[in-house]
């Protein structure tokens, strides 16, 4: 009986028919592209591919594009969670059109976003030109145009999570004599630390990819401005496809390690979440 109920957990009616829709789908809009990406960066030798991979230029493309993608997505990491803990902890006027406005990026197309970020910080912008430093065609442009792109997917993942919060915990404990920033540590922090998590990882994986919002603001200045996707652009203007494809081939496994990492983490949080509770 055991092993029967069992089985019709598992195969509920159009099972078979909906996995393989939805392996086929996942095969020819996924899996297949990224085969067809590694098959052709088979075509670089192993000399190729380490004179690629040690060169100059892609080092500093590398660096350049892991540090500002770290920075963006630490940075909104923080940003994020004091936007979700007010639009989902407070009501006052105007939280509707800041909640509108958190979507944005996601609705915005990428190079108007660049090209807007380019005319208001360029040194002659209504911004940029009351800063004494350069912001556009810098690594500082760079982070700024990462942190507007990112910014939604950390808000987005850690609201749903603060708005499940049961008050009663933080009640409790406030009758308790606990102090608000002992409630957050203890009570709020561990509940939205894998959400928390989450949402910075996919923030890094966006950041580490984009390149619409940041090829006008970069300026594309090699080994100062010139970050992978970029290069990968760069490469494909040369009809040097193969390198192109070995670059998004690094691109790939660093956010594949990323995302794994981050999953298994994710993963301890929430078995130790649920032993608590």
């Amino acid at each position: 009986m055991k092993v029967a109920s069992f089985k019709q957990q598992r195969n509920i009616p159009g099972f078979n028919l909906t996995l393989g829709y939805t392996l086929t789908f996942l095969s020819l809009i996924v899996l297949i592209p990224l085969l067809g990406l590694f098959v052709y960066s088979t075509k670089l030798s192993f000399h190729e591919w380490e004179k690629l991979l040690i060169s100059k230029q892609f080092l500093l493309a590398l660096m350049l594009s892991l540090s500002t993608a770290l920075i963006s997505a630490g940075l909104n990491s923080f940003i994020g969670l004091l936007l979700a803990w007010v639009l989902v902890r407070y009501r006052f006027p105007g939280r509707k059109i800041m909640d509108i406005c958190i979507d944005i990026p996601f609705a915005l197309p990428t190079a108007v976003a660049g090209i807007a970020l380019t005319a208001i910080y360029a040194q002659n912008g209504p911004i940029g030109y009351w800063f004494s430093f350069k912001i556009a065609y810098t690594p500082i442009g760079i982070t700024l145009a990462l942190l507007f792109v990112t910014l939604p997917f950390v808000v987005r993942t850690l609201q749903p999570v603060m708005a499940d919060l049961p008050r009663e915990q933080e009640e409790a404990a406030s009758l308790l004599g606990a102090s608000p920033r002992q409630i957050f540590m203890h009570i709020i922090l561990p509940a939205i630390l894998p959400a928390w998590l989450t949402g910075f990882t996919l923030a890094f994986a966006r950041a580490i990819g984009e390149y619409g919002s940041v090829v006008f603001i970069a300026g594309n200045i090699p080994f100062k401005t010139e970050i992978l996707p970029l290069l990968i652009v760069s490469k494909l203007d040369q009809y040097a496809y193969d390198a192109a494809a070995a670059i998004g081939i690094t691109m790939l496994l660093i956010a594949f390690i990323l995302l794994f990492l981050m999953n298994t983490l994710q993963r301890r949080l929430n078995r130790n979440i649920n032993k608590n509770n």
